[in-house]
């Protein structure tokens, strides 16, 4: 075949090609700007005003942007702004946790558009399973959301998703949820795909998105409750390790009084409740009960909420000479108390370390691994949304990557 003619063959492909990259472009533009006019996408993305109006044209066609008012300057004619249309598909987030479990669905603009929070009171993984299938079914239900509209799920939980054996691994306060089979059971009965992730990886990237974290370098966020564990953030993104066991900071040793424990063992609720009863408080207790108790005065709740700070300032010590994080943030359901934990947490680490990282609480609570599991499934459900509707992959094949 000619050079030439090979060319020509080409050509079709790679035009259709380009102006798949110019609509990505806006659209991404769009999703910073909110929105914009045509004039003002020609400034920001260097393209021609044709190529713009153009491209807007066929995002507009396949539902992935739509008008959203009008801009009169002083001067010249009034100009059409336009925006991505958060309707044009939807995410699951999914957050695992013992004592609770969190479900929301989301547009392409990250608004919950419905959630639900459910009690879990399952007995066994399998027991579990059907809690998270039948609370995301009557999440996606109530939303008012075709499911078929829902283009891509996050679960978050507790331990390291193993993507090998396709299981969940480290997951002691679930007993059975690492049994292998059951994560690709969840994904068969909802009819969407699933990613899995660590709940406190999911935190940080909630409340880097959301939160305290937004503009962090490199921040740290100690989960504190049933269990404890560490999210990392750098430079926007999520720091795993080798094996995706980073932040696994509950296996970290610590000195027991009758035999060696683990860091876990020491800073989560159930070692202040534990701490409260040694110093003499009596009763059916939780964290929260210590924690108001405390407000009010009582000595011995007083004790362990000191003896919990400086634990918990001995975790950031610890996490500052390995990380140098420029910000930590304490959350979880113990981080309903930092009030109480700030000022131990900071005394402490005076005495421990010169290294001091700022510390600030969770702005989420304990919304924060939910949202971090909507912001995450987001990231994936708007390329798919962009691959479904857009012109380019409908009628020709994807290029290379």
């Amino acid at each position: 075949m000619p050079a030439s003619d090979a060319v020509e063959q080409q050509q079709p492909w790679n035009r259709q090609r380009l102006r798949s990259t110019n609509e990505r472009l806006l659209l991404d533009r769009l999703r910073g700007l909110g929105a914009a006019s045509r004039a003002q996408l020609a400034r920001e993305t260097g393209l021609s005003k044709p190529t713009v109006s153009s491209a807007l044209a066929s995002l507009e066609a396949a539902g992935l942007v739509r008008e959203a008012g009008t801009h009169a300057p002083e001067r010249g004619r009034t100009a059409v702004l336009y925006a991505p249309d958060p309707a044009a598909g939807y995410a699951l987030g999914v957050d695992v946790g013992r004592g609770w479990l969190r479900v929301a669905v989301a547009d392409l603009d990250g608004t919950p558009v419905a959630r639900a929070d459910v009690r879990n009171r399952a007995r066994g993984s399998e027991a579990l399973a059907d809690l998270v299938v039948s609370a995301a079914r009557q999440v996606v239900a109530g939303s008012g959301v075709d499911p078929a509209e829902v283009v891509h799920g996050v679960v978050g939980t507790p331990g390291v998703y193993d993507e090998k054996q396709r299981r969940v691994r480290y997951a002691m306060h679930l007993p059975g949820w690492g049994r292998a089979g059951l994560l690709d059971r969840l994904r068969e009965e909802l009819g969407v795909p699933l990613e899995v992730y660590n709940d406190a990886n999911l935190a940080a990237l909630g409340e880097y998105t959301y939160g305290v974290g937004a503009g962090s370098r490199l921040f740290a966020y100690i989960l504190i409750g049933t269990g404890l564990g560490m999210g990392v953030v750098s430079e926007g993104r999520l720091f795993t390790g080798a094996h995706g066991l980073a932040g696994e900071i509950g296996f970290l040793p610590w000195p027991g009084q009758q035999k060696p424990e683990r860091l876990e063992d020491a800073v989560s609720g159930v070692a202040v409740v534990e701490a409260a009863r040694r110093f003499g408080m009596s009763g059916q207790l939780t964290a929260k009960a210590v924690f108001d108790a405390a407000r009010q005065g009582n000595p011995a709740a007083c004790q362990a909420v000191q003896l919990e700070g400086e634990r918990i300032a001995h975790t950031v010590a610890a996490a500052a000479a390995v990380l140098d994080p420029d910000l930590v943030v304490l959350g979880g359901g113990v981080g309903h108390s930092v009030d109480l934990l700030l000022g131990p947490v900071r005394e402490h680490l005076r005495a421990l370390t010169p290294l001091r990282p700022k510390i600030a609480p969770s702005r989420l609570g304990e919304d924060a691994v939910l949202l971090g599991a909507v912001a995450t499934a987001l990231g994936t459900a708007r390329e798919v949304v962009f691959e479904r509707r857009s012109s380019g992959s409908q009628q020709f094949p994807p290029g290379p990557r």
